[in-house]
């Protein structure tokens, strides 16, 4: 099972309706906050797609959450956009709420900086931004499960 997860497109749509279409294996799209509003036909543009959206610190105005969970191939996934957890300074709160939900993974946002981390049993992934990259580059993160495990890649466009 492939994972997209997709981070800050801050109003950029076609960067992440591109990769939604070029990702045809992925059946799952996060869409980890800052530029929600933009995205909300994405759902009825790619029916065959499951998506699973959370609020950033610049949706303003969005009835979506600000975190969230869902079990998917037999992993818990514990997903937000990551201010609330003040990961512009570390990853250590949001590392304690995600053990706490029992996650095998938590994907957050709001960095704009791509990371892939594993601590003591958890994936911690931050795709880094679609539209305005602070490493230079936008990504985006893929995370495929399987029976062998859990592999994530950042994809640099």
């Amino acid at each position: 099972m492939r994972i997209v997860a997709i981070s800050d497109s801050h109003g950029a749509n076609k960067p992440v309706e591109d990769v939604i279409f070029e990702q045809t294996e992925a059946k799952n799209v996060f869409f980890l906050g800052d530029g929600i509003r933009h995205l909300e036909h994405l759902p009825d543009m790619f029916p065959d797609k499951q998506f699973f959206f959370v609020e950033g610190n610049c949706d303003f105005w969005s009835l979506h959450k600000t975190s969230d969970m869902v079990v998917l191939g037999g992993k818990k996934i514990f997903f937000t956009h990551g201010h609330e957890y003040n990961v512009k300074y570390g990853t250590k709160s949001l590392e304690s709420a995600a053990r706490s939900r029992f996650a095998d993974i938590v994907l957050y946002g709001h960095t704009h900086i791509p990371d892939i981390t594993y601590r003591d049993g958890l994936y911690i992934i931050n795709p880094g931004s679609i539209a305005r990259g602070r490493s230079g580059r936008n990504s985006y993160a893929i995370i495929d499960i399987t029976d062998a495990g859990i592999v994530p890649n950042i994809i640099f466009l």
